[in-house]
């Protein structure tokens, strides 16, 4: 696609490196960057005055953590002497090396870094959005809600409680359940449970998609008395009468099925930014078509991606970004001095399952649902819900994210090394 709005850009600025986003991605590779190469010249374009540890967003859900302790200032976490252009990202043409912002400016680099994260589309649900943050309906998956999610599990005594996984790609697949185990397990606690029916209505069709982790989890299901409804996927909400409708999958074909709900969690479809698409760079699904081991643009090698909005076959969590930042780092800083790539990303994800207050299964897999877990059994073992992954989860990695990773400190992150 040509560059369509370059008479737009009123202003022109270089840079060595531009990394589009400010998220867990764009932060970790900038402070990586600067970690292998202190002199390089880095801007980071991003709109928002804020950056959120959105793992945390399950916790507050749970009563865990304040909304409030997971929010910073963009300021405090972009590293010091990167040029931060406070717009969007609205088209890249990568014959020029440019990168056209909402304000009017363009911006061009030698490399590009795009790390946007993705869009969460409330609008695919008919209704959804109207009724967010009320009647009963909530969702983790936004700063705002996840307190009300909280107070919804503490008033209900009794009555239905349905949660939604949308259909994949997602970030954080596990999410929903999370949402769902720690909302049964405080109605356990407070033994109302009994009176409340739990449904998980799934637009697929396994309960999770390393079947290592299944029987754990089926053991919690069993536990809560869970209804699984898979293959039903969200049309439209209805708050003030509490109704949703689901578009429902059989042998037979398909039909519409409409459920009654006093609280409803919900995750929407999700997708790529739209520019990604626009500007040439999505594979055929519109994510950014990415080598999967090097994190190199298949058709422009002076781009570079990672997070949430990448292609690659992976789960699309933060702890993935984690192992992605450093690989992304050296081969862009190889890439400046034309040596080759020698950094490889492996496909790690993490998915901490929070099965009830107090015990976490912590699933750690890569690309082909190969397990790859940070310890030793003896230490932890990730197929199990032990107390020690939800200590990890609930009082190190906090730390490790605003102290650790977002410093470029690559602590049981270094890249991996490609086959020659």
């Amino acid at each position: 696609m040509s560059f369509s709005k370059p008479e737009s850009a009123t202003n022109h600025r270089h840079h060595d490196v531009v990394i589009i986003g400010a998220g867990a991605g764009g932060i970790a590779t900038a402070s990586s960057l600067l970690k292998r190469q202190g002199d390089l010249d880095i801007a980071v374009i991003d709109p928002s005055e804020t950056h959120d540890y959105q793992p945390g967003w399950t916790m507050v859900g749970g009563g865990v953590f304040s909304a409030e302790s997971t929010r910073r200032t963009a300021e405090s976490v972009i590293p010091k002497g990167c040029c931060w252009y406070k717009a969007s990202a609205e088209f890249v043409q990568p014959n020029t090396q440019t990168v056209l912002l909402s304000d009017g400016c363009s911006v061009g680099y030698r490399r590009l870094v795009i790390a946007p994260g993705l869009v969460l589309n409330w609008g695919a649900v008919e209704g959804l959005e109207a009724t967010l943050g009320q009647h009963g309906v909530t969702s983790n998956y936004r700063y705002d809600l996840a307190p009300y999610t909280w107070s919804l599990v503490q008033e209900l005594e009794k009555g239905s409680a349905v949660f939604v996984q949308p259909p994949m790609p997602i970030k954080c697949a596990g999410a929903p359940q999370k949402a769902m185990y720690l909302s049964a397990d405080h109605w356990h606690r407070n033994r109302r449970l009994y009176n409340i029916d739990v449904t998980y209505r799934s637009a697929g069709k396994v309960l999770f998609g390393v079947e290592d982790y299944v029987p754990e989890l089926q053991r919690y299901i069993d536990r809560y008395g869970i209804n699984l409804c898979f293959e039903e996927r969200l049309l439209s909400v209805d708050g003030p009468n509490r109704v949703a409708k689901f578009l429902k999958t059989t042998l037979d074909g398909q039909r519409e099925i409409y459920v009654s709900f006093d609280m409803l969690h919900v995750v929407p479809p999700q997708c790529a930014p739209s520019f990604i698409e626009e500007s040439g760079l999505a594979n055929s699904e519109g994510w950014l078509d990415l080598d999967s081991e090097t994190l190199q643009h298949k058709r422009f090698p002076a781009i570079f991606g990672l997070g949430d909005a990448s292609g690659t076959p992976n789960s699309k969590t933060m702890a993935a970004v984690r192992k992605q930042a450093p690989v992304v780092a050296q081969n862009v800083v190889h890439s400046l001095h034309d040596l080759p790539l020698t950094a490889a990303y492996l496909g790690y994800g993490s998915c901490p399952l929070t099965v009830e207050r107090g015990r976490i299964v912590l699933a750690e897999f890569g690309y082909g649902g190969t397990l790859q877990p940070s310890f030793p059994k003896w230490i932890n073992d990730g197929t199990k819900a032990t107390r020690m992954a939800w200590f990890l989860k609930a009082k190190q990695l906090p730390w490790l994210y605003w102290n650790g990773m977002l410093k470029g400190r690559e602590w049981m992150a270094a890249p991996a090394t490609r086959e020659a």
